[in-house]
């Protein structure tokens, strides 16, 4: 199908715009994954997306033709991390530290990572994966390899420079067909949408109020759980488990972030023990947050 009739359908204003079938936005998403479209018209066609804006049906049809372009590598007994690919900017990661953590309780974390993609300049998982030792329960994608097709996007969206639906339905590729899945969310309206497009792929499904969009909690949040047409909200309060982490809100370098994880401070060990307590908790390993905890520090 011509790609200039889903630039017309995105581009004309309130009055002319209109929303994507399924089909169409398969169709949409192969086009653009294949690049048989213009670069001037896949960013013209992502800026107009984005201010229409996305929909449910129209994020579930990209994601199904996604889903044609990657094979899947299994991984027993795992929770896949949803982050996003424009990094994290004022805080270190934290998710080496969980694994480590979460070694001997049978849970193997999936993350995955790319190249830096707008808005944020941040420090990306796949920098951070690079340059550490990740213990054997922590899997790391990188998607150059899994799914090369949105990595070889990345020149076009870098010079775009703005998010763009893609932000959202490149966090989990579901590569190693995990059963559980969290990922991080900004706000409140937005856990609605990803519930609809994501949890079907998942036994069950989780968002979290993390630390610059992450699915890492830093201080006091919301955690919610998808079970079913049900949602479940949790509030997660680190000093209620004695953690006094200070997050951090200055920019932070690469070499900084690895410090910290290499070295550790007490107040992160803890704060990386409650994570994987929420971990545990989504995974099904524990029956609360609490219980987690305690396992944890047994």
């Amino acid at each position: 199908m011509d790609f200039f009739k889903y630039i017309h359908a995105v581009g004309t204003g309130v009055k002319g715009n209109r929303d994507l079938s399924f089909e169409e936005a398969k169709d949409m998403m192969h086009q653009i994954l294949e690049q048989s479209a213009h670069p001037e018209q896949i960013a013209a066609f992502l800026l107009g997306w984005r201010l229409k804006p996305e929909t449910t049906e129209e994020f579930r049809g990209a994601l199904s033709a996604c889903d044609t372009y990657i094979t899947p590598q299994k991984i027993e007994n795992s929770i896949e991390l949803g982050y996003p690919f424009d990094g994290k900017a004022n805080n270190p990661y934290i998710f080496p530290l969980v694994a480590q953590v979460l070694e001997e309780k049978a849970l193997n974390l999936v993350v995955m990572g790319d190249e830096l993609q707008p808005a944020k300049h941040g420090i990306t998982v796949k920098e951070i994966c690079t340059h550490i030792d990740l213990s054997e329960n922590c899997h790391f994608f990188d998607r150059k390899d899994f799914f090369n097709k949105m990595h070889q996007l990345t020149d076009i969206r870098m010079r775009l420079g703005l998010r763009s639906g893609f932000n959202t339905i490149e966090k989990l590729p579901r590569i190693a067909q995990s059963d559980y899945a969290i990922t991080g969310v900004f706000h409140k309206p937005y856990v609605k949408k990803y519930i609809e497009v994501f949890a079907d792929r998942y036994k069950r499904f989780a968002l979290i109020q993390g630390n610059e969009g992450t699915p890492e909690l830093f201080s006091k949040g919301r955690l919610w759980i998808a079970n079913g047409d049900e949602v479940e909200e949790f509030i997660i309060d680190p000093e209620f488990y004695g953690i006094n982490y200070q997050k951090s809100w200055e920019s932070i370098t690469l070499e900084e972030s690895l410090e910290q994880l290499n070295y550790p401070s007490s107040e992160y060990l803890k704060l990386a023990k409650l994570n994987a307590a929420i971990y545990l908790f989504v995974a099904q390993k524990a029956q609360s947050i609490d219980e987690g905890f305690e396992m944890l520090n047994g």
